[in-house]
């Protein structure tokens, strides 16, 4: 299996390269090796025990792929393989699935690694893949998007980097063990750098200008998986060392209430969903014994979510709510909508019940909040007007191709299918929450936040408070590290 394993993380980089031998069957080997990542996860989930790959000794690279691997990189598989398939009849060139591999393999590289410096390493060729990509259209507005999103990247890993080095001072290991009893600074400098890679909390803000902006395949690639190669190390530390677990549980409740409290707010649909993205991954850290399978059924909800945004008539809220969409555009987006906010029959539904019996008492109140707020954010969508596509004028009717359906039934498909993996939630009991948080959540929207016309300052996402707030960032980690009381209650 070990063989395996590394043949499985050099494949997509040796494939990415040898698409440039062979242009004409570039979308088919790069589907060809999304598959072959998730028939590698669905081994995982079944093996019986962990793999543990320990290689070059103390100076890394160490490996670990077990059942919370297994989720995380069937997420990429599928979401790799619909964006992949959505392309599929555009002109994009062998360069773009060239990246897409690469960004796929990197991302890969991070939910198998247990060292610091495997996880830098991968960490950074994320980084240079999707500033190809969000820059792909080479237009002034992406590239300048592209350049934001690499430089804050990378200024966060060379804090990342100073604390890995601390870590192997102390221990003379790079292993995410080293985080205990490694200097409060070493800890600190490590969480900065993957929060912000992760987009969680304030240090996450430059995440919806970089999401939103970027082509919608794109932009449900970095939802869907990129940024949960920050958030993985996050949970795995949490899960393995108790100190941690609530630090990465404290910042979990606050970026889910972040995040959301962004979202009912905004006007524009693509930021809508960037802001989402960063509180639900306030769950996925909310929950870390159960964050795998949240961020599967988080991953396919984004991705398809982009997607269907990149297919609407506008981004504005206000213009579609006066602008009907075509119906069966419509439905796909309700199916994503009902799902993230929890909504029976969906895995988002099963992922919140989940998450929810995994919350420490002093988390309920909060979350339960951000699942209101999330119930209000996505009745935006779902209460959106739609029509048959018989009825809209020739000129107006939406052209959409084949591919965006079989992304969808991809996409969709996996949040009803990832119902085998909890199936035990659904009981009455568990079923009146979710049902009664949406109900309210749509009650709310529709009596106060449809007529609502606050537009909250964009100021914190400029790139000079970017770069400031890592030092603020930094600040409060070591303060929280070092007192050992992030949530004394």
């Amino acid at each position: 299996m070990t063989n395996i394993t590394i043949a499985w993380i050099a494949l997509p980089f040796f494939i990415g390269f040898v698409i440039y031998l062979l242009p004409q069957l570039d979308r088919i080997l790069a589907l060809g090796t999304a598959l072959v990542s998730a028939g590698y996860a669905l081994q995982i989930f079944f093996a019986s025990s962990p793999l543990n790959i320990q290689l070059l000794n103390n100076f890394g690279v160490t490996l670990t792929i077990d059942q919370l691997s297994s989720f995380f990189i069937f997420t990429n598989a599928l979401v790799t393989a619909a964006v992949i398939i959505y392309c599929w009849q555009t002109s994009k060139s062998t360069f773009f699935y060239m990246q897409t591999l690469i960004l796929h393999g990197s991302v890969n590289a991070t939910f198998v690694s247990a060292d610091f410096i495997s996880l830098y390493v991968a960490l950074e060729v994320i980084s240079i893949a999707s500033f190809l990509l969000i820059a792909y259209t080479r237009s002034d507005r992406s590239i300048w998007v592209g350049l934001r999103y690499l430089f804050v990247s990378n200024v966060a890993m060379l804090f990342y980097l100073v604390g890995a080095v601390l870590v192997y001072q102390a221990h003379h290991s790079f292993n995410y063990a080293g985080l205990r009893g490694s200097p409060p600074e070493a800890v600190a400098l490590i969480f900065l750098g993957l929060l912000v890679k992760g987009g969680i909390f304030v240090s996450g803000l430059w995440l919806p200008l970089t999401h939103s902006e970027s082509e919608s395949p794109v932009s449900a690639m970095l939802s869907g998986v990129v940024v949960k190669a920050g958030v993985f190390p996050l949970v795995r530390c949490a899960l393995m060392l108790e100190e941690i677990d609530p630090i990465v549980r404290f910042f979990g409740v606050a970026t889910a209430l972040l995040g959301v409290g962004y979202a009912v707010f905004e006007k524009d649909t693509k930021r809508m969903l960037a802001f989402h993205t960063i509180s639900q991954l306030g769950f996925v850290l909310a929950a870390p014994l159960v964050g795998g399978f949240y961020a599967l059924t988080h991953g396919l909800v984004k991705s398809a979510l982009f997607l269907i945004a990149g297919v609407l008539p506008s981004r504005n809220f206000k213009e579609l709510q006066h602008q009907p969409i075509d119906r069966s555009i419509w439905i796909a987006l309700v199916i994503a909508s009902f799902s993230i906010s929890g909504f029976p029959l969906l895995s988002g539904f099963g992922a919140k019940v989940l998450t929810s019996e995994n919350l420490l008492p002093w988390q309920v109140i909060g979350m339960n909040i951000a699942a209101l707020g999330t119930a209000i954010s996505f009745a935006k969508l779902i209460f959106l007007p739609n029509q048959p596509s018989s009825s809209a004028p020739l000129n107006k009717k939406p052209k959409i191709s084949s591919g965006f359906w079989w992304a969808m039934i991809i996409l969709l498909g996996g949040l009803v299918g990832a119902n085998i993996f909890y199936y035990q939630a659904y009981t009455l009991k568990n079923t009146i929450k979710p049902l009664a948080t949406i109900a309210l959540g749509w009650l709310a929207y529709l009596l106060i936040f449809k007529k609502s016309v606050i537009k909250l300052p964009r100021g914190s996402e400029q790139f000079d408070h970017l770069i400031g707030v890592m030092s603020l960032m930094l600040i409060l980690l070591f303060w929280i590290v070092w007192t050992k009381l992030p949530i004394s209650i």
